[in-house]
């Protein structure tokens, strides 16, 4: 089965950047379209951003995007979401979701579901 694995998150003060790395197996990572969500204490999850499976289609949520970027490497069959600025309302655990529709990634239908890597910003 396939299920992605994310990495990257960690206790950060507030202007510092993280890279969140999500893995997935090789024999399907150019098969699917990847996303990241993410929930905060007590709150629902958010959509942060999605790529496609041929690193195109990149998005990332209107909420983060002049601070958040989204990159696919084939080579490491992983996909990045870069995090600068971070804010104390970035806090939350960080998911990787995969499918191969890219609709139901991006909606937080994806077949596939890490467990999530949690990211703090506090001062």
């Amino acid at each position: 089965q396939v299920q992605p694995v994310e990495s990257g998150g960690g206790s950060v003060r507030p202007g510092d950047s993280l890279t969140l790395s999500c893995t997935i197996s090789r024999d399907v990572f150019g098969s699917v379209d990847i996303a990241w969500f993410r929930q905060a204490p007590g709150r629902e999850r958010e959509f942060v951003a999605v790529i496609g499976w041929n690193g195109g289609g990149a998005s990332v949520s209107d909420s983060v995007k002049d601070r958040f970027t989204i990159s696919r490497h084939g080579a490491k069959k992983s996909v990045s979401l870069r995090m600068n600025n971070l804010k104390p309302e970035d806090t939350g655990v960080y998911f990787c979701s995969a499918d191969y529709t890219y609709t139901k990634a991006r909606s937080g239908e994806g077949e596939f579901w890490g467990q999530g890597t949690p990211v703090t910003v506090s001062s």
